[in-house]
Parts: structure tokens; sequence; C-alpha cells
């Protein structure tokens, strides 16, 4: 997808069950965050990213996380126009993430 890379919320579920720290920034509005967000995840809402960017480490991989995988894609865009090289999008965002079996 336009050379972003993509991780997929079984990949993430297992990196983040190995105990890697990973860089998670949830993209939704407050209103969707509400009903719940992957532990960990920072919250900075798409309106929010070029305010915000000194949040954001330039040169480490950051995962980028919407409700679909739409929003935080384009964000992935967005900061890797800007120069950011560790950005990378979750697939099927928070939709696949419910659907995993949480053990």
């Amino acid at each position: 997808m336009n050379g972003i890379p993509q991780i997929t919320a079984e990949e993430l579920h297992q990196r983040l069950k190995s105990g890697e720290e990973l860089v998670l920034i949830d993209v939704r509005e407050a209103d969707e965050v509400a009903f719940g967000m992957i532990s960990g995840a920072l919250h900075i809402p798409m309106g929010d990213i070029p305010y915000r960017s000194s949040d954001i480490p330039e040169d480490a991989e950051v995962i980028f996380i919407c409700r679909s995988g739409s929003r935080s894609q384009r964000v992935c865009e967005y900061l890797s126009s800007q120069g950011y090289n560790g950005v990378v999008n979750l697939s099927g965002g928070m939709i696949e993430w419910s659907e995993l079996p949480q053990n």
C-alpha cells in the first residue's frame, strides 16, 4: 500500500505478547477510543498529528492504529512524506484487533 509497511493484528498481538516494547499511536477520535485501546497506545487524534509531531519518534518504528486501517494509513503516508522512516500501519485496525482471541 504505497510503500507503507503493514502489520496485521495477529503479528502485533504476537509481538506484544512476547514482551516487545512497541510505540503505538491510536489516531481515532476520543469517542472511539472510549470503547477501548490497545494497552500502552498513545492517543493522538488524526487531526492533531501535524501539531503533535514532536510526540512521534522520527527514526523508531511507530505503529499507527485506527478503526479499519484507512485513517492510520493516511497518517503513515503523511508522516512518511515529512521524513519519518519507521511508520507502520495496523492493517485492518481495531476491527481486526477486536476479532483476535485475547489470551
